[in-house]
């Protein structure tokens, strides 16, 4: 029977727990609201990954992980042509630019982040293909997935405690009176507090950088717990409703009202 289904009933632990545990070899697709994503398995082992457009080839993984440089990534691109990446490989280690050792450990490190970006995802559906392999020329690795799925458990209830802590995304942000100064941000931080603005909202700022609803909540949650930001609704955005009180004169009145509603549930 054909694997398939939508990711509001089978969440992706439990898709990797059936992979792991059939031992299955294929492929699985999944179509999110904006991206689509590919996971090949072997036996059961994760042998590949690629999110949506992003370059999975073996020169832009290096790159990324500064194993290469730029004017080494730019030159391999201009000269490798069609090369697949099995042969690009074999070429930059006989080049002596990296070692089989560091081809696989960071092909592994990448494919790996990428099915943790799917742990996120809610929304989507998705289908298996049997014994449906890697583009030809990919070069595949072989991880079990025991540990990648401890991890997403773990990035689950961590992404559920940062719902609670934010519930919607379409609040806005904006500084607190204390300054920036000798505050010590990562990349991604920085990416986030320079669009702080009440004009933003969390989910504007996350498309922008290209972040899942997971990493916009984790950064701008560190945010708020150093005391740099606080949670604003957004400039211009309508005011809540302000609920209609109950309408009785005095207590007595509402007690009154109160035994009615309750002698009339017991006359049910």
């Amino acid at each position: 029977m054909a694997l398939r289904g939508n990711l509001r009933d089978f969440t992706i632990t439990q898709l990797l727990n059936l992979i792991n545990l059939a031992s299955k070899t294929g492929t699985l697709i999944l179509d999110g609201p904006s991206e689509q994503a590919f996971v090949s398995f072997r036996e059961g082992k994760l042998a590949y990954a690629q999110l949506g457009k992003d370059d999975s080839g073996l020169a832009s993984v290096l790159h990324k992980a500064n194993k290469i440089n730029v004017n080494q990534y730019r030159a391999i691109a201009e000269r490798a042509g069609q090369m697949t990446d099995k042969e690009l490989g074999l070429l930059l280690i006989n080049a002596g630019y990296v070692t089989q050792e560091d081809i696989l450990l960071n092909l592994q490190g990448y494919f790996t982040e990428v099915v943790r970006k799917l742990f996120t995802w809610v929304e989507g559906i998705f289908r298996f293909e049997n014994d449906m392999l890697p583009p030809d020329g990919r070069i595949n690795v072989k991880l079990d997935l025991e540990n990648i799925i401890i991890e997403g458990s773990r990035q689950l209830r961590e992404l559920e405690q940062l719902q609670d802590e934010i519930p919607s995304l379409d609040m806005a942000l904006k500084f607190t009176d204390r300054p920036l100064t000798n505050v010590n941000l990562s990349v991604e931080e920085w990416k986030v507090v320079k669009f702080v603005d009440p004009k933003n909202t969390m989910r504007q700022i996350a498309g922008t950088n290209r972040l899942s609803d997971f990493d916009i909540r984790r950064i701008v949650y560190g945010l708020l717990q150093a005391g740099l930001v606080e949670l604003v609704r957004p400039a211009g955005s309508a005011p809540p409703a302000i609920a209609k009180q109950f309408p009785v004169q005095d207590k007595q009145e509402q007690k009154n009202l109160i035994n009615k509603l309750i002698g009339r549930i017991r006359a049910l």
